[in-house]
């Protein structure tokens, strides 16, 4: 199946109806590849603790998740991507660690603009409901 963006705005209110008190929206994004699950908030919010903490293990604690579950996570990435989007690296003095590759830094600002982008366009169509 091919992944659809799609915003359906019901009518929520009677015509006429100008006092809608505080209303926000909201959205959640992820991108699927050959209709499978491949990048969304939280394998995001992994990449970068990766880049910051420099090893799987060290993201997936600062994270509070499973080491199994990030292991997982990445595996599913990389196997879905043209491009390996995280890399281990061997040996060294300090024995070694991962990394986030240029594709997987690439990976983490497309999702990043496009989320931005649909926030942005949903806050223009709330305000533009609301007028």
């Amino acid at each position: 199946h091919t992944p659809l963006v799609c915003i359906k705005l019901f009518s929520l209110f009677p015509t006429g109806y100008n006092d809608m008190g505080e209303i926000a929206i909201g959205n959640k994004l992820w991108l699927e590849k050959n209709g499978q699950f491949f990048l969304g908030k939280g394998r995001v919010e992994l990449l970068k603790a990766i880049v910051v903490c420099g090893s799987i293990s060290a993201a997936a604690k600062s994270m509070k998740m499973s080491y199994k579950k990030a292991w997982a996570a990445v595996d599913a990435m990389n196997s879905l991507a043209d491009k390996p989007l995280v890399i281990r690296i061997t040996g060294g003095s300090g024995g070694g660690g991962t990394t986030v590759t240029k594709a997987g830094k690439e990976a983490i600002n497309l999702y990043e603009r496009f989320n931005s982008n649909c926030h942005s366009f949903l806050q223009v169509e709330l305000k533009n409901m609301q007028s």
